[in-house]
Formats: C-alpha cells, structure tokens, sequence
C-alpha cells in the first residue's frame, strides 16, 4: 500500500488548514470545529490545537455521529441495530461559524449526512467543510472548503487514514486491492 501521507505531511497539512481558516475568517471569534466520527474527532481536536497556537484563543470543539442520517444506513446494516456513538456537541451552533471536520471526501455522501445531522442542533451562521484527504468521484455537489490533499483516486481503490489517536500511527495509504472509503 503506498503512502500518500506520512505523520509529517499530516501535521503540516493541518497546519497549513488552521492558517487559511484564520485568514478566510478573519480570527477565530465566532467558530467552533465540530469533528464526523470517527477520524474527523481527533482532526478537529489537532485544527483546534493549531488555531489556538495561531490566534491564542481556544475553539469549541465538539463529535459527530452520523450513523442514523446515512442514507445507505439500512443497505449496509450487517445486523439488527446499527452501531451508533455518542454525538457530543457541548455548544450552541446557533448564528456561529461551524467547520465541519472529516478525514475522506469521497462521494459527499457522508458529508450530506453530517449536514443533516448538525442542522439538528440549530442554525449556524454558515458551514464550512476540512478534509484531510479529497479522493474525488462526488455524487453529490458538495465542494471542501479546506483540503489537506487532493488525491485521485480510481473507484475500487480504497483510501485508509490512520490516526495516532485511534489507531497508533499517522499515515494516510492508498489500498489497490479494491474496497472503498
């Protein structure tokens, strides 16, 4: 499996995110980083870490769940009950800058999900979408603001983050053996 991303390039990447994200909203008064489960979590956690090294100010930053709003939640469901996690949003959205955290934009499926699914919680002022890897093949019109990568990839192939956080090491890797992320 090639690497496309080591632990280096990563931390740059986010970086690199946190910078634009300060210049296009001119600071960080108004925001809060709302990470997709599962990788999208501790991405924000590390974007939150970075802002607050750049502006001195700390974000909100909160957890997603997305599992009941996927639309393919009942094609895919192995057993009875689907696994759902804790949605952890300690904030109010309402009339606030939300970035939405998630590690893969692929079909932009997940992304409408997560969509779906923080509208719930209010009515932010506006959404803005990080990913760290953009693998291309949308569905659906929906466009990163924030991308750590772009990195084309062929349908069968599958993209795999690893996190530190979840998985002991950082590294993003293309699998050529079909799948799909």
């Amino acid at each position: 499996m090639p690497v496309v991303m080591d632990a280096d390039r990563i931390s740059r990447a986010l970086t690199r995110i946190a910078h634009e994200i300060v210049e296009r909203n001119r600071g960080v008064g108004n925001l809060a980083l709302v990470g997709v489960r599962s990788r999208g979590v501790p991405l924000a956690q590390r974007v939150s870490h970075a802002l607050r090294d750049i502006a001195g100010e700390e974000v909100s930053t909160g957890a997603l769940d997305i599992t009941l709003y996927r639309d393919d939640l009942m094609r895919h469901q192995v057993g009875p009950q689907p696994l759902v996690r804790r949605t952890e949003i300690p904030f109010s959205i309402d009339d606030r800058t939300i970035i939405l955290v998630d590690d893969v934009l692929y079909t932009g499926r997940t992304t409408r999900a997560a969509l779906d699914a923080l509208i719930d919680f209010g009515r932010p002022k506006a959404i803005q979408l990080v990913v760290l890897i953009d693998r291309g093949h949308r569905e659906l019109p929906i466009k990163a603001d924030y991308v750590g990568k772009n990195v084309p990839t062929a349908r069968d192939e599958s993209v795999q983050v690893r996190l530190h956080e979840i998985d002991g090491a950082d590294e993003v890797t293309i699998d050529r053996q079909g799948g799909g992320a």
